[in-house]
């Protein structure tokens, strides 16, 4: 009978640069901020979850390959950097709204992170994945090829 904000039925609008999630608690009888806090994780789990959603679709097929033959090296982004993003991203977060229901005293919290920071962290953790020994040493050796073949075929 009581008439909710539309971003608490979820119809957010207004927060383009957001993702965002709502979190609910019941009031409890530890009173108001202990359901406010527990709204505010319920709308965080919400968040990471769509979060490593949103980072596996985009990362999911990313894969590079160095060298050739024996020597191949293939880095493949996996579902853990997902997780480590949204762990990361999450620490961003913040209460844009809060609704509590006139009749139960059930609270109500839209939670929020930019998408900008969701991108940067999750650009950081998939480049940090690429750094291990057996990719840099393949780049290096790349590198040092293409230099030679410089040195042998000067262009100027």
């Amino acid at each position: 009978k009581a008439e909710a904000p539309s971003w608490a039925c979820g119809m957010v609008d207004g927060y383009d640069d957001m993702i965002t999630s709502v979190g609910t608690a019941k009031m409890s009888k530890a009173g108001a901020g202990f359901t406010r806090r527990n709204a505010m994780a319920n709308g965080r789990s919400n968040l990471a979850q769509q979060i490593e959603t949103l980072v596996k679709d985009k990362v999911e097929t990313f894969t590079r390959s160095t060298g050739i033959a024996e020597g191949e090296t293939v880095d493949t982004v996996s579902s853990q950097v997902s997780k480590q993003v949204a762990k990361v991203t999450l620490n961003g977060s913040k209460q844009l709204a809060y609704w509590q229901h006139p009749e139960n005293s059930d609270i109500y919290l839209l939670m929020g992170v930019t998408k900008e920071s969701v991108n940067t962290s999750a650009k950081e953790s998939v480049v940090s994945s690429f750094k291990n020994q057996d990719a840099l040493w393949q780049q290096f050796q790349a590198k040092n090829a293409l230099e030679n073949l410089e040195k042998e075929f000067e262009t100027k």
